[in-house]
């Protein structure tokens, strides 16, 4: 980042871009999130289920965000994983009146948290390693994803990839949505059926929502920006200037 990209950035010149994924199951609210933080004018009225997932933006003070807006049904979660290196934060959105599926969306979050080290390596075809891989990778039911490309876990290569969450310290926000239901249960006691207490070595924080009426977002966002703010190198380079 030169000079100028710097100083326009601290003097909010110019927004640092970010990529958030916005995680959670199907019907909890995360577009409608989304869509509630996004200018009024480019709302959207009508709002339907997401299928596969969508790509929205908006904007804050210092921040321009680029969001992956997830499906959370069942079908489309194994999607999630394929833009875990995209993410530079998550949103992960509950819906507090569903104690149901609570269980389910604890499930997920600890399958996302947990989310082992892929190293994906690019060799040619004729290559002797990649034959020997392609091998192994057969043994333990895996698959080149096409045929310059084969995908295992352990190997120490060139050109590697990690595509992991579990050890990056990228912010978590959580969203307990759906406030405005008589069945809600409180951020505090979603945050206990989540074991968030847990998550020791990722900031994280839990606001209350009301996504229809745009009630607890701001909080959540200021939050959000001021850790991505905060983790961002090119600020000591300004302060240490």
């Amino acid at each position: 980042m030169g000079l100028f990209d710097k100083l326009a950035g601290w003097l909010g010149l110019k927004k640092k871009e970010v990529h958030v994924l916005c995680l959670g199951l199907d019907n909890s609210g995360k577009t409608t999130i989304i869509n509630k933080l996004k200018p009024s004018n480019a709302q959207t009225q009508d709002i339907v289920p997401t299928i596969g997932f969508s790509i929205e933006k908006f904007k804050t003070s210092s921040l321009s965000f680029t969001v992956f807006d997830m499906s959370g049904q069942g079908r489309y979660r194994n999607l999630w994983e394929h833009y875990y290196k995209e993410g530079q934060a998550i949103i992960f959105v509950i819906d507090s009146s569903d104690k149901l599926r609570m269980v389910v969306a604890k499930e997920e979050l600890d399958t996302l948290l947990n989310h082992p080290a892929i190293k994906i390596f690019e060799l040619g075809r004729d290559s002797k390693t990649y034959q020997k891989i392609c091998e192994h990778s057969q043994s333990m039911r895996l698959r080149p994803r096409d045929p310059t490309v084969c995908v295992l876990v352990g190997y120490n290569l060139q050109r590697t990839t990690m595509t992991d969450i579990k050890h990056r310290r990228i912010p978590i926000l959580f969203f307990a949505n759906k406030m405005d239901l008589r069945d809600a249960v409180s951020s505090v006691k979603v945050s206990q059926l989540l074991s968030l207490e847990n998550i020791k070595d990722k900031p994280w924080h839990i606001c209350a929502s009301d996504a229809l009426k745009g009630e607890g977002l701001q909080e959540g966002v200021d939050w959000l920006q001021d850790q991505i703010t905060q983790s961002d190198p090119s600020n000591e380079d300004m302060r240490g200037q």
